[in-house]
């Protein structure tokens, strides 16, 4: 029922702390070349442990059931969710987006479980209402 979205969305941003000496060695990388900033040693160390346990997650992945990539809900496919008696139980690791016509009602009778690895983008009082949905 949900929608894989085919326009690239933004990026989502995280902020970190890093020792002294971390950054600075960071930095003397970037200095010398192998890096053109931080954010690029940062991503470059992000997908290369991410690849090295990549096996791991793929398996994980599968075990749980999870949806790879980016899933959008629309009102449509909510409402056609609940018309059938159907509850949805949503398991992405990526990005799910739930549109922004959705009610908080519409999203509870259609959602009995919610669990979100990587993002959440849906309005602020639909979260609210399945906050106790939300795994």
């Amino acid at each position: 029922m949900p929608q894989q979205a085919t326009k690239a969305l933004d990026s989502e941003k995280i902020t970190i702390n890093l020792g002294y000496v971390d950054l600075g060695n960071v930095d003397l990388l970037i200095r010398e070349g192998f890096y053109s900033n931080r954010t690029d040693f940062i991503r470059t160390a992000i997908r290369s442990q991410l690849e090295r346990h990549g096996d791991a997650t793929r398996a994980s992945a599968r075990r749980r059931r999870l949806q790879l990539g980016l899933c959008h809900f629309s009102a449509s496919d909510l409402e056609a969710a609940r018309d059938a008696g159907e509850v949805l139980d949503i398991r992405v690791l990526g990005l799910a987006t739930i549109a922004s016509d959705v009610t908080p009602e519409l999203a509870r009778a259609a959602i009995g479980s919610l669990t979100v690895l990587g993002a959440l983008h849906a309005d602020p009082a639909v979260k609210a209402a399945l906050a106790d949905r939300i795994v």
